[in-house]
């Protein structure tokens, strides 16, 4: 018996440890298959599910122009590949807001540059939760966001 309560506290604590570095690799799945999505909308020309994607972009008439213009202007075809992204929420076990560079590149297209906003809620007790706020026009290819 005394042997048995140190296995089963392991037991607890070993689950307990999976359980939370689930909820925590979910919420950096979640952030970057939100960001595809968007860069795929974008890549089609998809203003509606752009404006869709982006939290709270159509009550700010600068957002709807700028997703706009990215959709008219980024339009071509392919999938949108990922080249580098780098994020300032990834790795966040609480709330945390900021932004994503993405390099991303379809078929026909050279690698363009941009930034995501990101804001992450919850915790990794309460599960976390990832929206997108806004998505920049292109920048250097060298440029931060």
């Amino acid at each position: 018996m005394r042997r048995l309560v140190p296995i089963v506290l392991a037991a607890v604590a070993f689950v307990a440890v999976a359980v939370v570095l689930a909820r925590w690799l979910s919420a950096e799945n979640a952030e970057r298959d939100r960001v595809v999505d968007l860069l795929n909308a974008q890549a089609r020309g998809d203003e509606r599910a752009m404006l869709d994607l982006i939290d709270g972009c159509l009550a700010r008439p600068a957002c709807v122009g700028a997703v706009r213009e990215n959709a008219r202007r980024l339009r071509g075809p392919g999938e949108v590949e990922i080249v580098r992204y780098d994020s300032e929420t990834s790795h966040a076990l609480g709330p945390a807001r900021g932004p994503t560079r993405v390099v991303w590149r379809t078929p026909d297209r050279l690698p363009t540059v941009q930034c995501v906003e990101i804001t992450r809620t919850g915790s990794i007790l309460s599960g976390p939760s990832v929206t997108v706020t806004g998505l920049s026009e292109p920048i250097d290819r060298e440029a931060a966001c």
